[in-house]
């Protein structure tokens, strides 16, 4: 039987190359508007210049339109006092939200309808290193928080940032810096931040020679899940728009696997489960299923603990336990969570809820197989999955 391993997941935009659009004239703010505070936003000499306000919180200068994947560039200089950054994907709140940050700590806090929210590609001081890392304004915290050594004080400093699917990559003065994955926003507009600032005088950031290459959107497909065919014990059935999964333990059932009707190599998947009770999880790259060691990975769904644990069953084991500390932070018992499993080549970047739970740049496992959800018969079983879905790259 010849087998069909799907690709194309994380194919990026099409080989031929898009054309630059300036992204600001040099003449006037046409195209963009102030989001929050109160910094105030100039053209001089063809260039953006932001000035801090005392007492003003972060300001925003966002562009009109939104978009997805693309390739972004632009040159920035600013005061070493100050801290700025470039917004990417972002948007609004539509009311007031309460959110989850981590910073030496979870803590929870609520923000006003309007405030801006979002990947931020950090500009900071030369003696910070902190720019060219990403950090998520106004949500969950750092994401990428990295120290490329690249940004130079009082001169001119080029960044480049690529964003295609989940991934995001950026660069400063032509020095790497962030490589994340996440896939909370595939898309939002663009955003130029004055910081909060305290001074005898104002602080300034310049913009100049603002582009972009707009490589179109990836999005969300779903997976015909009906196709996939159950192998062991267990009970799969249709309830409600989602799939419930059970196992009764006095049966001593056999293991039970939902296998996908086909083979993936590199992908992007999310789907949300609800755990009521028993233990389940999510494979892929599985291999023969009667065979040992060829199960491929396995992410962990148990309502009790190690949320997002990472684990090889029947080879190493248990790679990765969930902490405790994000399990009661993040979990969310007797309701639906989302589950993200980027996988390619030998990363893997694991997400619950927004939240990273495990990621490997170089892992010796499987490079392809199928996916499969688990009944597991140790103990009574009662899981559900639904919207399962595959991202496909821009067109």
């Amino acid at each position: 039987m010849k087998k069909s391993v799907l690709f194309g997941t994380m194919v990026t935009a099409a080989a031929v190359a898009q054309p630059w659009t300036p992204l600001f004239n040099g003449k006037n703010l046409d195209g963009w508007r102030r989001c929050n505070g109160e910094a105030r936003y100039t053209v001089e000499n063809g260039e953006i210049v932001g000035r801090t306000v005392d007492g003003s919180p972060n300001s925003f200068l966002c562009t009109d339109r939104e978009f997805g994947d693309f390739v972004f560039e632009a040159e920035v200089k600013v005061d070493p006092r100050l801290n700025s950054g470039f917004q990417i994907r972002s948007h609004r709140y539509a009311q007031a939200t309460e959110v989850r940050t981590y910073n030496r700590g979870w803590r929870t806090r609520t923000h006003e309808a309007g405030r801006v929210h979002g990947y931020q590609v950090e500009i900071a001081s030369e003696a910070s290193n902190a720019s060219g890392g990403i950090y998520d304004e106004g949500r969950r915290g750092w994401l990428d928080n990295v120290h490329c050594g690249a940004f130079k004080d009082n001169q001119w400093n080029a960044y480049r940032i690529e964003a295609r699917g989940v991934s995001v990559k950026t660069w400063v003065n032509g020095v790497a810096c962030a490589d994340m994955v996440d896939p909370v926003d595939l898309s939002g507009f663009i955003a130029l931040q004055v910081h909060a600032y305290k001074g005898p005088h104002p602080a300034e950031v310049r913009w100049r020679n603002l582009r972009i290459q707009d490589l179109g959107r990836s999005s969300w497909k779903p997976v015909d899940v009906a196709r996939w065919k159950l192998d062991g014990g267990g009970r799969v059935e249709r309830v409600d728009g989602a799939w419930r999964l059970t196992q009764v333990a006095a049966e001593k059932p056999k293991r039970g696997l939902l296998l996908s009707d086909r083979e993936y190599a590199d992908f992007t998947m999310r789907l949300k489960y609800k755990i009521t009770r028993g233990n389940s999880g999510v494979f892929y790259r599985v291999g023969d299923v009667n065979q040992r060691g060829d199960l491929g990975y396995e992410i962990e769904v148990d309502p009790t603990r190690d949320l997002g644990g990472f684990q090889e069953p029947g080879k190493r084991g248990w790679i990765l336990h969930g902490k405790p500390e994000d399990f009661t932070a993040n979990y969310r018992p007797n309701d639906w969570n989302e589950m993200t499993i980027h996988a390619q080549g030998g990363r893997h970047v694991i997400h619950v809820n927004g939240l990273k739970t495990a990621e490997f740049k170089n892992d010796p496992g499987r490079t392809a197989g199928r996916i499969a959800l688990q009944l597991n018969g140790r103990e009574d079983l009662e899981v559900f999955y639904k919207d399962i879905e595959m991202l496909e790259a821009a067109k």
